[in-house]
């Protein structure tokens, strides 16, 4: 018994199992559920990006984060390069990090090279929306030795101009005529040579005397010194007894009044002692009484 076999039908399985076979490849090589993520950032770049490819590397210290998306000139300034990145999501990407161009090697392959991002910087955001962030860039090494060596070239270049100018045939002679004067000068320094030196020994002599005088003088400075500080003192104390001698003159007839007391109570004293030599009785005892005058009983009778 012969079995029927529908072709038709075999070969339209065929295909459609042959058609998700390729499309299960193609995913698979694609990334398919493992693809990565990435960000879109930008980089403007002021200088040449001769050698940068698209799909070049872009490196964080190294490390592959990501892919050069597009490479064009900026429509608004043609001196600046227009850099797209396709940075994997999740690369610190901070406000301070910087993107310079590199070169691998001697083979010359250029990539991108992102460096900096400190802890406490931000995350870098868009300014605005639909618009990529804007990654800083600075020059890169063959940048900066360009610009070193045209700084260098031009001052080369207005060194020799100046040189040029020094050469001058005006300048040319007034050198000749100074190297002559020179030659002259020293010629004649030459033949005087022992006057020089007869000079330059009596100048020494000259300075060492000097030397002994001052080393002489010194005493005598010390000691006019030493009688200036002694009349400044005698001065000093002058001044004070003018000030006792005003003091006893402001307090002069207080002193006058003393003395005069002292006087009378001297002159009281002195006939007190006159008194008791006279008659020593009387200290103890007293005065006697004095003897009464002619006629002065009759009168006490009377009274």
């Amino acid at each position: 018994m012969e079995t029927k076999v529908n072709y038709a039908l075999v070969g339209g399985f065929v295909l459609v199992l042959s058609s998700a076979l390729i499309a299960v490849i193609l995913w698979l090589s694609s990334g398919g559920g493992w693809q990565k993520k990435y960000d879109l950032y930008l980089a403007l770049v002021d200088e040449s990006v001769a050698g940068l490819n698209l799909n070049a590397a872009v490196k964080y210290r190294g490390v592959d984060v990501g892919k050069v998306r597009d490479i064009q000139l900026d429509a608004q300034n043609p001196q600046q390069v227009r850099l797209t990145f396709a940075i994997i999501r999740g690369t610190p990407i901070k406000e301070d990090t910087e993107a310079v161009l590199k070169t691998q090697g001697l083979t010359g392959i250029a990539y991108v090279e992102l460096d900096g991002g400190s802890m406490d910087s931000p995350p870098l955001r868009a300014n605005a929306p639909g618009e990529y962030p804007v990654i800083r860039t600075k020059p890169s090494l063959a940048a900066r030795l360009e610009n070193l060596l045209s700084t260098v070239l031009a001052k080369l270049d207005s060194t020799t101009d100046n040189f040029n100018k020094i050469l001058s045939d005006q300048n040319r002679v007034a050198i000749t005529n100074t190297l002559a004067d020179m030659a002259v000068f020293t010629r004649t320094l030459a033949a005087r040579q022992r006057t020089i030196d007869a000079a330059i020994t009596s100048a020494a002599r000259t300075f060492d005397n000097s030397a002994r005088v001052s080393a002489q003088m010194s005493p005598v400075l010390e000691s006019v010194d030493n009688g200036a500080t002694a009349v400044s003192s005698a001065a000093k104390k002058v001044e004070l007894m003018g000030t006792d001698v005003r003091r006893l003159t402001d307090t002069a007839p207080e002193l006058q009044h003393l003395v005069g007391e002292l006087n009378i109570l001297s002159a009281s004293l002195r006939r007190v002692v006159e008194e008791t030599e006279r008659n020593p009785r009387s200290f103890l005892f007293g005065r006697n009484p004095v003897p009464t005058g002619p006629g002065e009983n009759t009168e006490g009778s009377r009274k």
